[in-house]
């Protein structure tokens, strides 16, 4: 029970509230009204929440599962797909890789979806598969300049100059 979280309705945050504690039951009072009751959980740090203490905005984002966020990034591309698989599979908690999916939707508003995709190929080429990457990739427009990979840069021959020696000199 000390150390689990449980939630009350959005409203109350921040407001001083009465509580009472059985050993299966903890009740919310907010004068003299009952505004939650949860289960105990012993569950240390972890948190008990109702849906409908959610602000409306947060439960909407609950409609989005992992498979939607999935097809919605294959929607804009293989590039997004892959960045927004690297979210929810790599961050700590789901609701980080939720977030930072949800972020990324929102860039698809802001800028467009043929342009979150170039800058999610430019990311994975990095490679940083962050939103905070794919933001400063699209900000300072570089999903708009040309790639330059590794075999782009190698020359095909070596330059003539008195001072490269070439295969021959190490036999």
């Amino acid at each position: 029970m000390a150390g689990h979280y449980y939630s009350v309705p959005q409203a109350l945050c921040r407001q001083q509230v009465e509580v009472r504690i059985t050993h299966h039951t903890i009740e919310v009072f907010f004068k003299h009204q009952r505004v939650a009751s949860h289960a105990v959980s012993t569950l240390q740090g972890a948190h008990t929440t109702v849906i409908d203490h959610l602000p409306k905005a947060h439960q909407k984002h609950l409609t989005w599962t992992p498979k939607r966020l999935l097809d919605w990034g294959a929607s804009m591309g293989p590039a997004t797909r892959a960045v927004v698989d690297w979210q929810l599979t790599h961050k700590p908690h789901p609701e980080q890789g939720y977030r930072a999916c949800l972020g990324l939707l929102s860039l698809a508003r802001r800028y467009t979806p043929e342009r979150l995709e170039a800058a999610c190929v430019r990311a994975i080429a990095i490679p940083s598969f962050t939103r905070q990457t794919v933001l400063s990739i699209l900000k300072k427009g570089l999903d708009r300049a040309p790639l330059i990979t590794a075999e782009d840069d190698t020359p095909d021959t070596l330059p003539t100059h008195a001072n490269v020696r070439g295969p021959g000199y190490y036999h």
